[in-house]
Order: structure tokens, then C-alpha cells, then sequence
């Protein structure tokens, strides 16, 4: 319950500041600020997220006293990686030629990458552990921190330099909180382990690789559409996809922590064949609520734009919304339910394969359409790219003989066709306040009623164990 709380919070605060920076900044500034922040993920994704990976697969309470060079090769591989992209990073900047965005705001996403790289570090180290509180303090704090120091900085100085180095800043300082209570007094920088260190890299760097490809997707979409249409037409792009990306990114990850965990524990105490379904029971629960979520937001979306979208961006969204939230919710269901099939067996070059073809696929658009319909068109390559990759990803997930929850996955569609198709007729009726309203609650009650009476991902169970234990009896076996 604690961590569904911390979910609502994190991913509550970085809708609203994608909301906030939109209107503080306005439309050219915020383009340039999320072009930054796309610079941003490929720096942490091509440096830091192959050890984060390795720390949730191969750390653990065991693996302190029995393989205490784990920790060891963790920590000094992460410091080595901090230190190449400051140095990349003063050469790029230093000497390279005067880009497209200020060497301040590129100097800002580089900063931005180390920390948000040394912070995710410590959250999965905690979840590796299952230490529940500095998992909570850190992303709490992180949050708050994070939320306050963007939006203050980009009110007193409209620049999205300033904008990203303080949110930084603030990502890094409460590491501070969390050090002692995720400290390793078996570690050391004279156990690390070159041995070890190759198999972190034989594990999660082809998995890095195709998620920097996906990375790579709205980097090149929002670079592209800037210089062939403007940094205010990227910003309207972008808009939509920072408050997509930040809720189905927020959601998958919050599950995939906690989910990814429970079947590396399962192998380490039954062994494969239990992890393999503990994996397909984790892919049901994924799709049950990122499919919904995405035809929710779809579904609210006039309403919420009436209310919330910042005055300059409106009217400008309502073609790019249809493209990118399925884009971004298959995504989501690409990382975080299929790409761990292929984790736990230790197979990833099918990550990369998918990967590849939605690159492929989404520049293939790009050029095919030399003058693509400004951010409706590059919405349009993204999709035709997550789709790419979903469909090859599923295809070789299939052709491994992963088990795939099937009916998990029918039912959610199901659900969410169902209540979009109930609840479509109220769009127009009710005042954009009254309509949020709702639909969100219409929906949520017609969504949970369908789940439950089709025992959606085990759901029926679920509430059964979670009601028993607040009567203090014993809990129910999971399915």
C-alpha cells in the first residue's frame, strides 16, 4: 500500500510539472527543454541503466555475504561511468561546434544523467534488499525536491538550463538520506571482480542497447520536427509525450521494481520453471492497467485539456493525442511485460531485434514523408515504430515458448473497449470540471467491476488475501 502511495505521488507531481514547465516556459522554450530531456534518457540509459539492471538481477540480501564482490563491482562501475561522461561531456561541449541548443542546457542534461543515474542506483538497491523505507524517502523526496526546484527556477528565470540543473541538483541531494541505511560493510573497491563485471555486461548491455534505440526514438522525432518546423512545434509535440511518457514510465516502473523482484527471488528459492510463471502472472498485471490507463487518458482527454493544458498549447494537441498515448502504453507493455521473458532466460538479443525494427520503422516513415504534418505526422512515425517493435518482440517472445498470459491480456482489452465505448457519449455533455469527474470515476467503477467479474490477473485473489489480512486471517495461495 505504501508503494502504491509513493506511485500516485511521483507520477501525480511529474504530470504536473510537465503541465507547470509548459506554461511557465511556453511553447519554443519547453521544446527546447524537452529535447534536453531526451538528451538526458540516452545519456542514463547508454551509461548507467546496464548496472542498474544487474543490480536488480544479480543483488541481493544472499549475494552480500556469499558474493560480496557483486556490490563491490557495482559501486566502482558506476563511478567509472560517472567519470566518462564527465569527460565526453566537457569535450562534447568544450569543442564540439555551437549546436542547436545552448552548451548550458546541454551541460545541464549531462548533470541531469549522472544524477538521475546515481539515484536510480540506490532505489534499486533498495528493492533489491526489500528495504521498503529508503526506497520510500528517496523517491519521495526525490519527487518533491525535483518538483520544487523546476518549477521555481523556471518561474524566476523562464530557462530551461537553469530548469534541468536544478532538477538535478535536487535528484542527487537525497541520496544523502538513504546512504547509511544502503550501505554494504562487505563491499569494497578491492573486491571488484572483472569476471563479474563482463557477465553484468553480457546480461544487460544488449538490453540497454535496445532501450537506448527506443530512447532514440523521440530524441530523433523531436530534433527532426524542430529543425524542419520550429522549436514551438516540437514543443507542442512534446507536451503530449512528456505527460505520456512520465505516467505509462512512472506506472511500468513502479510495477516492474517490485514485480521483477518477486521472480528473481522465486528462481533464487524454487528455481526456473516457478519464475517463468511468476514472470507471465507479472505480464497480466502490467497489461491490466496500462491498457486502461491509456484508453482513460484518451477517453478524458478533452476534458482534461480544457482544465489543465496551458492556454498557448491548446488546439494544437488534439491530432498528436490519438497517436501517442497507444504509442507510448505500447511501450510501456514492451519493457516492462514482454522484455522480462527475455531477462530471466538471459536471451536478449530479441530486445534488440525489436528495438532495431522500430528505429527502422519510425525514421523509415521520416524519410519516406520528407514533410511530415508537423507534430501529428511525427506522432504518426512514433506509433508505426512502438508498433514495429511490440509486434516483433511478441513474435519471437511466441516463437521462444514464453507463456504469455493470453486471457489476461483479451480481458483488458475487453475492459477497456468496453469502457470506452460506454462512456464515449459523455464527452461534450458536462462541463470539462463535471466530465473529468465522470468519467474517471464511471470509468474506474465500470473497469474494476469487468476485472473483477472475469478474475482479471488473479485480481479476485488478490483482494481475498489483502481482506484477510486486514482481518488478521490467514491469507489465500496466489494463482
Amino acid at each position: 500500500m505504501t508503494l502504491v502511495a509513493i506511485f500516485l505521488v511521483n507520477a501525480g507531481l511529474a504530470f504536473a510539472l510537465s503541465l507547470v514547465l509548459a506554461s511557465l516556459l511556453g511553447p519554443d522554450a519547453f521544446g527546447r527543454y524537452a529535447i534536453a530531456v531526451s538528451i538526458t534518457l540516452v545519456i542514463y540509459t547508454g551509461l548507467f541503466e546496464w548496472l542498474r539492471l544487474s543490480t536488480a538481477r544479480f543483488y541481493s540480501r544472499k549475494t552480500q555475504t556469499a558474493a560480496r564482490g557483486v556490490r563491490s563491482t557495482l559501486d566502482l562501475a558506476y563511478w567509472v561511468c560517472g567519470a566518462v561522461l564527465g569527460l565526453l561531456s566537457a569535450l562534447v561541449i568544450g569543442l564540439g561546434p555551437e549546436p542547436g541548443l545552448s552548451r548550458g542546457l546541454l551541460a545541464a542534461a549531462a548533470f541531469c544523467g549522472l544524477a538521475y543515474g546515481f539515484s536510480e542506483y540506490r532505489l534499486a538497491l533498495s528493492r533489491a534488499l526489500f528495504l521498503e523505507r529508503p526506497y520510500v524517502i528517496l523517491a519521495f523526496t526525490r519527487a518533491m525536491l525535483g518538483f520544487l526546484a523546476a518549477a521555481g527556477l523556471a518561474y524566476a528565470t523562464r530557462e530551461p538550463a537553469y530548469v534541468l540543473g536544478g532538477f538535478a541538483l535536487a535528484t542527487l541531494l537525497p541520496i544523502l538520506l538513504v546512504r547509511g541505511r544502503l550501505a554494504d560493510p562487505h563491499a569494497g573497491w578491492r573486491l571488484f571482480e572483472r569476471d563479474r563485471l563482463l557477465l553484468f555486461a553480457r546480461y544487460a548491455v544488449p538490453l540497454v542497447a535496445a532501450s537506448a534505440l527506443y530512447q532514440l526514438l523521440p530524441l530523433i522525432n523531436r530534433t527532426v520536427l524542430a529543425s524542419r518546423d520550429g522549436f514551438t512545434e516540437a514543443g507542442y509535440f512534446a507536451l503530449v509525450s512528456e505527460l505520456t511518457t512520465r505516467l505509462f514510465q512512472n506506472l511500468g516502473a513502479a510495477l516492474d521494481l517490485v514485480l521483477f523482484q518477486l521472480a528473481v527471488r522465486a528462481e533464487e528459492q524454487h528455481g526456473r520453471e516457478e519464475a517463468e510463471r511468476q514472470v507471465a502472472r507479472n505480464a497480466g498485471i502490467i497489461a491490466a492497467i496500462v491498457i486502461p490507463a491509456a484508453a482513460g487518458l484518451w477517453l478524458v482527454w478533452p476534458a482534461f485539456e480544457a482544465i489543465f493544458i496551458p492556454q498557448a498549447f491548446r488546439g494544437h494537441l488534439d491530432g498528436t493525442v490519438p497517436l501517442l498515448v497507444p504509442a507510448l502504453a505500447g511501450f510501456a507493455l514492451l519493457q516492462y511485460a514482454l522484455n522480462p521473458f527475455f531477462q530471466l532466460r538471459h536471451r536478449t538479443a530479441p530486445v534488440v531485434m525489436a528495438a532495431l525494427a522500430a528505429v527502422v520503422v519510425n525514421v523509415g516513415v521520416i524519410l519516406a514523408w520528407p514533410r511530415l504534418g508537423g507534430s501529428v505526422g511525427f506522432a504518426a512515425a512514433q506509433i508505426a515504430g512502438v508498433a514495429a517493435g511490440l509486434a516483433v518482440l511478441l513474435a519471437l517472445a511466441i516463437a521462444d515458448g514464453a507463456r504469455l498470459p493470453w486471457r489476461d491480456f483479451a480481458v483488458a482489452m475487453g475492459g477497456a473497449a468496453a469502457m470506452t465505448l460506454l462512456l464515449l457519449p459523455t464527452r461534450g455533455l458536462f462541463a470539462p470540471v463535471t466530465a473529468l469527474l465522470v468519467q474517471v470515476a464511471a470509468g474506474g467503477g465500470v473497469y474494476l467491476a469487468l476485472a473483477l467479474a472475469f478474475d482479471l490477473a488473479g485480481c479476485r485473489t488478490l483482494l481475498r488475501q489483502a481482506l484477510n489480512r486486514r482481518a488478521g486471517g490467514p491469507g489465500t495461495p496466489g494463482r
